[in-house]
């Protein structure tokens, strides 16, 4: 039986060991096969996407005009939320065999290519056209497939339609709601390119083009103009290009964006995206019960007023009104700042915006201007609907005369108790502002989920120093308070509120665990320098 045993483990053994190295060879040829995979330049597709790495980039520059890439992290939620949209958008430009192209990087992966274009946020879209590689344009359109299509198809050109006589240019002013159309005596001027970009920009406007001396003449120009025909408020806006400063394409984008609008706009689920992208600096909102006859009227007033600020921004070195692009201030009279009006139906999608202003439907009817840059929200003393109140209301408030009003949540009866301090409003500078105390806050939105990963660290941090004197473990629901000088803008902020006289606060910006949170506490309020 040994004997046996031991013929048999020498028979074997050469056959098993043949397998090892059988596998171990089939193994290596796999990874093999995957690095020239990787080392070649051919470009393989997922969902008519084209994948890149740094090997096929160069390619792909060369075989496609136009070439929108997604630099893209794996764990980023909001790629992971675009890539559906990003492949429909592929297919639909595929399908219309359009010279537009989509591809993907994963920047995590491929970091030679991350840093040569600067990817530092994902997803970042760089748009490459004509195989330059130095100059990508970054992406500015919306992060759906309808936005990526559109601007990807404004890009692939024409931009604008051209318009050759009266009837096709009346048909296509008639066509939709708002049209644009550049006049101009020569369509291969400078003034005329620039246009030809704001149109390739502004996906959601139809751009049309002229420069027919009839076409000049049955509307009544004389010189280069860009023109917005709208069905609705006044039906044409005309904007001259100043010959000698030629045509500033940011501020016509704004002007287009401003005019596109009603005087008074509803705010609704339609509306909303129209109203924050047009950037204009202060709202002016009527917060009213559309159910009740009484509260509809109040409308016509707040209309009245509304005429009067439909004017441009000023500008501490700017220099122009709505007639034209580049005239300089000296020569322009005073005009007031940009307010837009809008209409809030508490009981309607208004309903949402509510909490924000610290406000319930019983509230209404009533007024509120905001200012954009800050959210700092502005109130009568006491609510006069007229014309002339509104008018002096917003004039006060645009020269520093009203003070902003400032939500605060009262204050939790265990609000210092606990290891983490519950700050509001009122009693945010008794306790971030003592000299004594070095302050550490976290500014949160009671929905962020950022802010929800981050809770238990932060509570581990105050059980962490809850004994000692000099230091503070603190936050706030920044949804439900506000303060004059801190403006937040994001959630969650973090501020560290140093202890003595003529304190600084310093804002953190590290990784949010607690052995981090640690270390900066430890050392004042900065991090210190790690070892190479």
């Amino acid at each position: 039986l040994v004997w046996l045993l031991v013929l048999s483990l020498a028979w074997l053994g050469p056959g098993l060991g043949g397998q090892d190295k059988d596998e171990e060879v089939i193994e290596e040829e796999e990874k093999e096969k995957k690095e020239d995979e990787v080392l070649s330049d051919e470009i393989k597709e997922e969902d008519n996407v084209l994948v890149l790495h740094e090997h096929n980039f160069a390619r792909a520059l060369r075989e496609h005009q136009l070439l929108l890439v997604e630099f893209y992290a794996p764990w980023c939620g909001h790629c992971q939320r675009l890539a559906p949209a990003f492949a429909q958008a592929a297919t639909e430009l595929r399908n219309e065999s359009s010279p537009a192209r989509l591809g993907k990087v994963d920047a995590t992966a491929q970091t030679a290519l991350a840093t040569e274009f600067g990817i530092t946020s994902y997803p970042t879209l760089k748009l490459f056209r004509d195989g330059n590689r130095t100059h990508p344009l970054e992406y500015t359109g919306r992060m759906d497939s309808r936005g990526i299509v559109l601007w990807m198809q404004r890009r692939a050109g024409p931009s604008a339609t051209l318009l050759q006589d009266t009837d096709t240019t009346a048909a296509f002013i008639n066509s939709q709601d708002l049209v644009a159309i550049g006049f101009f005596k020569d369509l291969k001027a400078e003034a005329a390119q620039a246009f030809f970009e704001v149109a390739a920009e502004m996906v959601e406007l139809t751009f049309g083009v002229a420069e027919g001396a009839e076409l000049f003449q049955a509307y009544g120009l004389s010189a280069d103009t860009v023109c917005l025909f709208k069905k609705f408020d006044e039906k044409q806006t005309n904007f001259p290009v100043d010959p000698a400063r030629g045509l500033d394409t940011a501020e016509l984008m704004r002007l287009l964006r401003v005019h596109s609008l009603q005087l008074v706009m509803e705010f609704t689920n339609e509306t909303s995206n129209q109203i924050f992208s047009a950037k204009i600096p202060h709202h002016m909102l009527l917060f009213l019960n559309k159910s009740s006859p009484e509260q509809l009227s109040l409308q016509d007033g707040f209309r009245a007023a509304a005429g009067g600020f439909r004017g441009e921004v000023r500008r501490p070195h700017g220099r122009d009104t709505e007639g034209g692009f580049g005239t300089p201030q000296a020569q322009c009279p005073p005009f007031p700042a940009q307010v837009l009006f809008v209409v809030v139906d508490v009981t309607g999608h208004g309903a949402d915006v509510l909490p924000f202003f610290g406000m319930t439907a019983a509230d209404a009817p009533t007024l509120r201007l905001v200012r954009m840059k800050n959210n700092r929200k502005y109130q009568m003393e006491q609510d006069d609907f007229s014309e002339s109140a509104i008018r002096t209301f917003i004039q006060a408030v645009l020269d520093g005369k009203v003070k902003p009003r400032l939500l605060s949540a009262e204050p939790p009866e265990d609000w210092d108790t606990r290891p983490v301090k519950v700050l509001v409003g009122k009693t945010f500078e008794q306790v971030a502002f003592d000299e004594t105390k070095n302050v550490f806050v976290k500014f949160y939105a009671p929905w962020c989920p950022h802010c929800q990963a981050m809770e238990a660290a932060w509570e581990e941090l105050a059980e962490r120093y809850k004994d000692r004197e000099d230091i503070v473990i603190a936050e706030m629901d920044s949804t439900a308070n506000e303060l004059e000088n801190i403006t937040i803008h994001g959630y969650p902020t973090l501020h560290y509120f140093p202890a003595g006289p003529g304190r600084k606060m310093v804002e953190y910006k590290s990784t949010r665990d607690v052995e981090t949170f640690s270390k900066f506490l430890e050392n004042g309020g900065t991090l210190p320098e790690e070892p190479p």
